[in-house]
């Protein structure tokens, strides 16, 4: 839950280069009652200016006592500490086909990121709660298909516990890892885990942040808001393709499943939460209905 605080007080920790500072109070008051889910993903999890940036605008979040929930992913580092070990992965339509070696790998290096944004966080004074397979597991799941091996995809989710943390004001920050039978780890896409944890909750916001502004149109415009019916064109005029496809689709049953609005934003970009929670243009693409 929101809480008032003067706008001297917020003066205090606002950043210079984030919105206006005398509309802060007005968001707050929008939010106050609602969930943010925010996804923190892609090639930004490497660069250590844009993860600390990431902590303070999530620390501002919080300290004006909004609801917000990190699912964070783990690609680049997944990649990295794989090819350290020499173990070679193999994909299917953009998936990592993860067998038993691979898993155990993927488990270790999310928990090693979860336990370092937990860590961050308090370093900077917020209070966070870890989320993942060893420790307050929230997700159960079933294989998403056979080839692809521990993959998963999310078939029940423990909100009570989200509850609980949000309750206390801290901030939730859940791997995409989940439990199947026999207490086996699955991994889990990022994208595919904070939709399902968006959609349980009914979040006003699920904000995917990334490496690219957002969605282009067929003159490599930047779309502001979209509706899921024009999406649907776009991807049948190829006007988006590759990796972005699952993203979207992502989105759209998002928001066709209880999530008021998606949004997909640059994670490089200074305070693009900030920008996109406190101010009327906001940034990137919306999706909604």
């Amino acid at each position: 839950m929101s809480k008032d605080i003067p706008l001297e007080e917020i003066k205090k920790f606002w950043p210079k280069d984030a919105p206006d500072i005398n509309n802060v109070q007005k968001y707050i008051s929008k939010y106050k009652n609602d969930k943010i889910v925010i996804k923190y993903g892609g090639n930004v999890l490497i660069d250590r200016n844009v993860f600390n940036n990431f902590i303070a605008d999530i620390y501002i979040l919080n300290k004006l006592g909004l609801s917000i929930i990190v699912v964070h992913g783990g690609g680049p580092r997944i990649k990295r500490e794989l090819d350290k070990k020499k173990i070679v992965s193999k994909f299917i339509n953009g998936l990592r086909v993860t067998d038993k070696n691979i898993v155990d790998t993927v488990e270790e290096v999310l928990i090693d990121f979860n336990n370092d944004i937990v860590s961050s966080l308090k370093e900077k004074g917020s209070e966070a709660a870890s989320f993942h397979t060893k420790k307050n597991n929230i997700i159960e799941v079933e294989p998403e298909r056979e080839e692809l091996g521990f993959v998963g995809i999310p078939n029940k989710i423990n909100i009570h516990l989200i509850e609980d943390a949000l309750s206390k004001s801290k901030i939730p920050i859940i791997a995409p890892l989940g439990l199947g039978k026999n207490n086996q780890t699955f991994n889990i896409n990022g994208d595919t885990a904070a939709s399902a944890i968006a959609k349980k909750l009914k979040s006003r916001r699920l904000i995917l942040m990334t490496n690219v502004e957002g969605v282009y149109d067929d003159k490599k415009k930047l779309i502001s808001e979209i509706k899921p019916f024009d999406i649907e064109n776009l991807i049948k005029w190829k006007i988006v393709e590759g990796g972005m496809i699952p993203k979207i689709e992502n989105c759209v049953d998002a928001v066709e499943n209880g999530v008021r609005g998606v949004v997909i934003l640059d994670g490089r970009k200074p305070h693009s939460i900030l920008h996109e929670i406190f101010s009327d243009t906001g940034s990137g693409t919306l999706i909604r209905k």
